[in-house]
């Protein structure tokens, strides 16, 4: 008898929660954020962005660029994860 494993389960987050961006981009090739949709379509303005840094979300898995943003008044990272075919953002899930 052997074991059927479901790699799917295994490319499951529930800390990683990918996100819709709007974003400038400057003449020097910054990005900035401007705002996020969350899961249920709801878009939210970045009030600040506080630091810009290349990083590892710990807790969801995953590096690129961290932004440490404020978002209604609260301080959460924002990632902008890159690979050569693919940019995506997403954010850390809060636990329960």
């Amino acid at each position: 008898m052997t074991n059927v494993i479901d790699y799917k389960e295994f490319l499951v987050n529930d800390f990683k929660v990918y996100v819709e961006v709007n974003a400038d981009y400057t003449q020097e090739g910054t990005i900035l954020p401007r705002s996020l949709v969350w899961e249920d379509g709801k878009r939210y303005a970045i009030d600040k962005i506080i630091d810009i840094r290349a990083a590892a979300s710990l807790k969801a898995g995953g590096a690129g660029i961290r932004y440490t943003v404020k978002v209604c008044h609260k301080e959460t990272f924002l990632y902008l994860e890159e690979s050569r075919n693919c940019s995506r953002w997403f954010v850390e899930r809060k636990a329960n």
